[in-house]
């Protein structure tokens, strides 16, 4: 996909591709013993869904500001600026974006429901 005329690549990285590969193998599971729509296989969706978007438009996330970024994504993958995209069932997706002079990447870093997502950018519990 071409954004603002430059080639765009998304990876999915760090935690994310954990968290990716175990949602993978459990929905995988699912499917041979005959389950056809799980929580499991409904945030899989909506995070190829997602990725899909951000290869078209890689700020279609929320900006997150500087002095919320938590220093693990700073320290762990150089990472100084943030952006979120929600995914199904209050999960969210961060990632970062590195502008290349000739591709942009859109590097998915963590994939995290809203209690830990609350925790690491230090919002409180409602």
């Amino acid at each position: 996909m071409i954004f603002k005329g430059k080639p765009v690549k998304v990876i999915i990285s760090g935690n994310a591709k954990k968290e990716f590969e175990d949602l993978n193998r459990e929905v995988g599971v699912e499917l041979l013993r005959g389950i056809r729509n799980s929580d499991q296989q409904i945030l899989l969706r909506s995070i190829k869904q997602k990725v899909e978007l951000l290869k078209e438009n890689p700020e279609a996330g929320i900006h997150i500001a500087k002095n919320k970024i938590p220093k693990e994504y700073i320290w762990k993958y150089d990472a100084n600026n943030i952006w979120k995209i929600n995914l199904s069932g209050a999960w969210r997706m961060l990632y970062t974006i590195d502008g290349k002079e000739v591709e942009i990447i859109a590097v998915i870093l963590d994939i995290v429901d809203h209690n830990e997502y609350d925790k690491k950018f230090g919002y409180r519990k409602r």
